[in-house]
């Protein structure tokens, strides 16, 4: 982890290296057109800003990039003097939520003997992965999202970052961190319900909060997959899909790719004919550990 060299109370800067190619502006692309993160970061004049809650402190960050050295440089702020331990846990955090150590050489090499996938692949060149910014919001939003309107779904998850009160300003702007698993947790079930006015969403809400504290979010990112992903479905209100999207999204974990109508789209898109499961599976098995980043190229850029 790189070292933080504090400033004044409550600043903090730190650079972070990526692996090359890296573009950031491919990143600050996807984060803009994101529907599910709408209104929640800025990206404005080439800068990132937002907010993240870690040991419980709420930490707003500006990172812009240093294209000579492939690294991004994280201005932290917070309205207390920023702890070491509480650093290098949103350093830790927005390295993982940028994919910046992901080594894109394999899944490149692949999609080389991939003709029609060219046009993404140069499109997105050096993009690498922009996940949530924790699994945990993802795993909230998975339930929220759940056969609901966008719109109605960013309401609900609006509701509970106001009522915790996360906010901070960045570079002249408020930003809201997603509230913490102990904030939640400080809800009870009729709480939940009348904040996000779902009773069915809020008993999840209610249960997954409680069984998150049972998982270890590196064992999670690293551990088999299948075990994973059977720890996930788990949790209340996860199902299949849901399972996947944490897996991918939230986790890195690009071994597999889950197959549904917008990504069949995108597959025939790029690939310019009509295709079944079974030779979209085809395709993806050509991308061995890579289909999942595979998946995710074809979404962002067919």
């Amino acid at each position: 982890m790189p070292s933080a060299e504090p400033t004044v109370p409550g600043v903090t800067t730190v650079r972070l290296p990526a692996r090359a190619p890296f573009s950031f502006p491919a990143s600050l692309a996807f984060i803009s057109s994101f529907p599910a993160m709408t209104g929640e970061q800025g990206t404005a004049a080439g800068v990132l800003t937002m907010a993240l809650r870690e040991g419980g402190t709420t930490v707003g960050a500006a990172l812009t990039a240093v294209p000579a050295e492939h690294a991004v440089d994280c201005t932290l702020s917070a309205d207390v003097p920023i702890g070491e331990a509480t650093v290098d846990a949103v350093m830790d955090r927005l390295d993982f939520y940028l994919g910046l150590q992901d080594d894109l050489t394999g899944f490149y090499q692949l999609a080389r003997q991939d003709p029609p996938f060219g046009r993404v692949l140069e499109r997105l060149r050096g993009y690498h992965q922009v996940k949530f910014p924790s699994p945990w919001e993802l795993l909230c939003w998975a339930i929220l999202c759940q056969r609901v309107p966008m719109p109605v779904a960013r309401q609900m998850k609006r509701a509970l970052v106001e009522a915790v009160g996360n906010r901070i300003a960045v570079r002249g702007e408020t930003r809201w961190a997603f509230p913490d698993a102990d904030q939640l947790r400080t809800f009870d079930e009729a709480d939940l319900r009348s904040l996000i006015g779902n009773e069915r969403k809020a008993g999840y809400l209610y249960g997954a909060v409680r069984q998150w504290d049972e998982l270890d979010e590196k064992v999670l990112r690293t551990g088999p997959y299948d075990g994973v992903r059977e720890q996930l479905l788990r949790i209340p209100g996860i199902g299949p899909w849901s399972a996947s999207f944490l897996l991918v999204r939230g986790l890195g974990r690009t071994e597999r790719v889950s197959l549904d109508k917008e990504m069949l789209r995108a597959a025939r898109r790029v690939y310019g004919r009509t295709m079944d499961e079974q030779e979209f599976q085809r395709l993806a098995d050509h991308y061995g550990t890579w289909q999942g980043y595979w998946g995710h190229y074809l979404r962002v850029g067919g």
